[in-house]
This record gives structure tokens, C-alpha cells and sequence, in this order.
């Protein structure tokens, strides 16, 4: 695995000084990057869908960005392998947060992924259904957002009282007591319906 940088709370992932600082984002980068991009998104899709439509594939992208979360952590996030190659790329996507979770510039997801990313699905989403595909993935990217804001916040905010409460015992027990479950971080009903919910607090 790669060794720690000199601070004993983040993990050095590339020797490459420059690859190392695309890896960081702090949360005041991530917030105004993203208070920039979705509404971007959204002036590029205007026009494309009567008002009833755009709401219906915003919709239906913020669900679909739900089931992806879910999968994407279960399956991809924590894939075993034999070969080493596949296990750094595992350790470089995730493993290394669960290393050092409390790490407040690894607590996001750095721009240059979730960025190409979404220019990727964009492509996909306008070639099935033309420009009102911007809508859908509109909605995709906001449900990334809100993931990815709600697991910055399980990590680095206290979080004590209603729904804030509930995420954060949610996603704590996926850290602290069984890596195998509690996968689902902004719509933890999955974990229900897949049957991987924690139930014990003991390993």
C-alpha cells in the first residue's frame, strides 16, 4: 500500500507532487465549483423540455444517481482482487479514506473525476435523448452533490440530532463495525432492499 505522507492523517497516494495535489479538494472549492456547474448545466438544457418533462428527467435522474451510489460503493469501492494492480486502483478510488477517514481534503471527490465523469453521462444522456438529456443529467449531478456533501458531513460534523443523526450512524457503522454493509449514504433505504443493512453493532 502506499505509505503516509508526514502527516499521520492523510495517506500519500502518488510520488508525483502535482498528481498528489489533484487527489485533495477542500469543501469551499467543492461548493463554489458546484454552485457554478449545475447551474451551468441547467442553462445549457433550457429550452429542451417543456417545464413538466425537465422536472420528470430531474427526477428520475436524482433516483438513478441513488441506485448508482449504492453500487458504485458495494461493488466498485470495494472490489477484491488478486492482482495488485486492481487493488491499488480500489485502494486510490476508496481504500485510502478508510485508512484515514477523518482527512478533510479526501472527503470529496476531487474535481478532475467527478468532472470527466459527468461530461462522460452527458455525452451518453444527450445521444439517448437528445438535449433534454441535459435534464437527467442534471438531476444525476445533483444527487451527486448531495451525496457527496452528506458524506463530507458524516465525517466532519457533529450531526446529533434528526435526519443528520440517522446518515451519520448510518454511514459510521459501515466504518466502524462491518465494511461489508451500510453502503448507501444519501438514500440508505437501499441497504434495506439489498439486504445489506447492519443490524448488530458487534463485528
Amino acid at each position: 500500500m502506499p505509505s503516509q505522507v508526514s502527516s499521520p492523517h492523510r495517506v500519500r497516494l502518488f510520488k508525483s507532487e502535482r498528481l498528489e495535489k489533484l487527489t485533495l479538494i477542500s469543501p469551499r472549492t467543492f461548493a463554489v465549483s458546484w454552485a457554478i456547474l449545475l447551474p451551468l448545466i441547467a442553462w445549457t438544457g433550457w429550452g429542451s423540455a417543456t417545464l413538466t418533462n425537465a422536472a420528470a428527467l430531474m427526477v428520475a435522474g436524482l433516483l438513478a444517481w441513488t441506485l448508482f451510489e449504492y453500487v458504485m460503493h458495494r461493488y466498485l469501492f470495494h472490489l477484491e482482487s488478486r492482482f495488485a494492480p486492481v487493488r491499488w486502483v480500489v485502494f486510490l478510488m476508496h481504500g485510502n479514506h478508510h485508512e484515514t477517514p477523518g482527512d478533510p481534503l479526501r472527503g470529496l471527490m476531487p474535481l478532475p473525476v467527478s468532472v470527466s465523469v459527468g461530461a462522460v453521462l452527458w455525452v451518453v444522456s444527450v445521444a439517448v435523448l437528445g438535449p433534454a438529456g441535459t435534464w437527467l443529467l442534471l438531476g444525476f449531478m445533483t444527487g451527486y452533490v448531495i451525496y457527496d456533501a452528506l458524506h463530507y458531513a458524516c465525517h466532519q460534523l457533529p450531526m446529533r440530532r434528526g435526519l443528520g443523526a440517522v446518515l451519520k450512524r448510518h454511514h459510521m457503522r459501515h466504518h466502524h463495525i462491518d465494511e461489508g454493509g451500510n453502503f448507501a449514504i444519501s438514500a440508505i433505504f437501499w441497504d434495506r432492499v439489498f439486504g445489506s443493512r447492519i443490524t448488530s453493532l458487534k463485528r
